[in-house]
């Protein structure tokens, strides 16, 4: 008996040697990403509620070394904006990574690099496909009149939920697994991801970022020129709005300025130079 016990307790994964996560822990974590976007905002995202749901797990992993605790928070309180209904796939292979005590810049470049593909997968998958199709038809049932409606969507969205320790625990189990190969790799995922990322940047500023002048100058009775169309178009389409963004990267890249206090001077000067009919 005595035993068959030791075997037993020899061959728990949680009984590994430099683990102290167990899989109860993964499972509560994963619970713990409702969290993730309890304090969104436009200066750092998700970044607070990602916290959140790490930090019970880091203060086991350096409970013994409060200046890397200080270090792995630090690093886990920088920007991030990801999926909320797979985010615990990032969760768990960054634990991972923790446990193991990878290198810092290790754990950072795949953070970076793994979660804008996760918030495009799972934006995709749940916020643009599943559920708009599911509420599309709950709703039409409803409108029938029939219970089934409302019920079938919440139960659809209770599953989902439900399913999060299913990518935690993927997340975490691939981790231990594979945290050489993602080291080697985390160089050349790090600069794809740079490149994508600068790329979709410039497809957002283009899409969304629109500074138009109404003034238009009249030469004669006959004759007027809109300084926007007329002039501006002509020598460089957008060029506002271009002009614009570089200025804002200009004043947090160089001058420190903070993201918040530009986005109130931004919304200052839309309502003011619209009030004057400049813009």
């Amino acid at each position: 008996m005595a035993s068959s016990e030791k075997r037993l307790v020899e061959d728990s994964p949680a009984k590994e040697e430099g683990k102290v996560l167990t899989h109860a822990d993964i499972t509560k974590m994963a619970y713990r990403t409702v969290f993730l976007q309890a304090s969104f905002n436009y200066e750092r995202m998700q970044a607070g509620g990602w916290l959140l749901t790490m930090l019970p797990y880091l203060k086991r992993i350096y409970k013994d070394d409060p200046q890397g605790l200080a270090d792995a928070m630090s690093d886990n309180l920088e920007f991030i904006n990801t999926s909320p209904h797979v985010v615990g796939f990032l969760n768990g292979l960054l634990l991972a990574m923790e446990e193991a005590h990878q290198p810092r810049s290790t754990i950072r470049s795949i953070k970076v690099a793994l979660f804008p593909p996760i918030a495009g997968i799972g934006d995709a998958i749940f916020w643009f496909t599943l559920l708009p199709i599911l509420a599309g038809i709950c709703s039409s049932m409803a409108m029938e009149g029939s219970p089934v409606g409302p019920v079938l969507f919440f139960l659809v969205y209770l599953a989902l939920f439900l399913v999060r320790p299913l990518w935690a625990h993927m997340g975490y189990g691939l981790g231990v697994k594979a945290i050489g190969k993602l080291r080697e790799a985390s160089a050349k995922v790090g600069k794809a991801a740079t490149v994508l990322g600068c790329t979709v940047l410039g497809g957002l500023i283009a899409s969304y970022v629109s500074i138009s002048i109404q003034t238009v100058a009249t030469i004669n009775e006959g004759a007027s020129v809109a300084i926007q169309t007329d002039v501006l178009d002509k020598i460089f389409p957008n060029m506002l709005s271009f002009g614009y963004v570089f200025l804002m990267y200009y004043f947090i890249k160089k001058r420190q300025a903070n993201p918040v206090v530009l986005i109130l001077v931004t919304f200052a000067l839309s309502i003011l130079l619209s009030f004057f009919g400049i813009l």
